[in-house]
């Protein structure tokens, strides 16, 4: 069998095995488009690649070719809540006089044979593994079809990844902090809900004199059966989706971390009367994490997060500065650390080791600075 591989083929199949296999990109499926690939890594700098093989023959053409493909990078942008959004854009058919010209936020580069892509200084200033790839020499039949492979098999991979994260687990330590909760629910009605309170809720003054115990105890102390019921019901929800996007060791930490931070953030903002309990701050932790979870699989999961996640935040947020005796700067100190530690622990394999970095320093400054004005106020 006699297979002939043309230059355009050639060009876009060696460009697509480097970003899928080598930078790890996906395929984005965008209806309504012909003769083009967009490819997308929401972890990159260049967080989109286009490449486009319509032939291109005149400045203006040009102009309205780029216009489309900021309207379709915007678009892109908005559905994954992207703060700031840049973009590759390789032309592989265009007319020898047109001249091409960068727009804000879109690289753009003609590349009419593989080594105007390799030796470009845009592509060598983003993508420095591109040096060390061979993608000179014309593919022939054989190797055509061994690179096609390769990204089959880095599709699988990937898949086999995201079907560990998402696939459903027992969620084990979900169940005992439940467990914990209610036994110690139990334990207030039985020897009176006053006196344990007393002795296990949150208060900075007491805090201050050296009773450290309670920024722990107090996430896990109830007196009402409204408070436990509500508090349980978020755990179980939240915890179970958790400790099967994290793992159970992750998880616990998460929860125990947010749950402190809380604490600290309600004796820095409560008064000296307050007695401060409940294990809200922790699961706003988890809500946090799964915010950040969410985030950095936006471009898989961003109807979950546009849909439910951030209106339900807001909601309980906003009630929580309504309606009396709730303490909300636990919630939002609870939100914070469990926002750092999910940057902290990271997303699978993928966390860039800069966001683990900024997440330690940060919840260290924060923990510092609420613990110097809680200890001193």
């Amino acid at each position: 069998m006699n297979i002939k591989i043309n230059n355009k083929d050639d060009i876009i199949l060696k460009i697509l095995h480097y970003f899928i296999t080598e930078e790890d990109y996906k395929p984005v499926i965008i209806n309504g488009i012909e003769n083009e690939i967009w490819l997308e890594n929401m972890q990159s700098d260049l967080k989109l690649i286009r490449i486009n093989t319509n032939y291109i023959h005149n400045e203006e053409q040009l102009k309205a070719d780029t216009y489309k493909a900021q309207t379709i990078m915007k678009s892109i942008k908005k559905s994954t809540l992207s703060l700031r959004m840049n973009m590759l854009n390789l032309l592989l058919d265009t007319g020898e006089a047109v001249k091409v010209f960068d727009t804000k936020n879109i690289e753009t580069i003609k590349v009419d044979d593989i080594s105007d892509f390799k030796s470009n200084k845009v592509v060598n200033e983003f993508f420095p593994k591109v040096k060390d790839n061979v993608l000179n020499e014309k593919a022939d039949p054989i190797e055509f079809f061994k690179l096609t492979e390769d990204m089959n098999q880095k599709t699988i991979k990937n898949e086999k990844k995201l079907q560990k994260i998402f696939s459903p687990k027992k969620p084990i330590i979900t169940y005992g902090l439940i467990v914990i909760n209610i036994m110690i629910y139990l334990f207030a009605l039985t020897y009176g809900s006053d006196a344990v309170k007393m002795f296990m809720a949150d208060n900075y003054v007491l805090v201050r004199y050296g009773e450290f115990y309670r920024l722990f105890t107090c996430m896990f102390l109830h007196v009402d059966f409204l408070h436990i019921a509500f508090n349980m019901y978020a755990l179980y929800v939240l915890g179970a989706q958790v400790e099967k996007y994290y793992g159970r060791t992750k998880f616990l930490l998460i929860y125990l971390m947010s749950g402190l931070l809380g604490s600290i953030f309600s004796c820095v903002f409560c008064n000296e009367y307050t007695l401060s309990f409940g294990a809200s701050g922790a699961i706003f932790g988890l809500f946090g994490s799964i915010i950040y979870f969410t985030y950095y699989y936006r471009a898989t999961l961003q109807n979950l997060l546009r849909g439910s996640l951030l209106p339900t935040l807001a909601i309980n947020l906003v009630l929580g500065f309504m309606i009396p005796g709730i303490d909300v700067f636990c919630h939002i100190g609870g939100l914070i650390g469990g926002i750092l530690m999910a940057m902290i622990i990271g997303v699978g394999d993928a966390t860039k080791k800069r966001d683990r970095i900024n997440g330690i320093v940060v919840l260290i400054l924060m923990f510092a600075a609420m613990t110097y004005i809680m200890m001193t106020k």
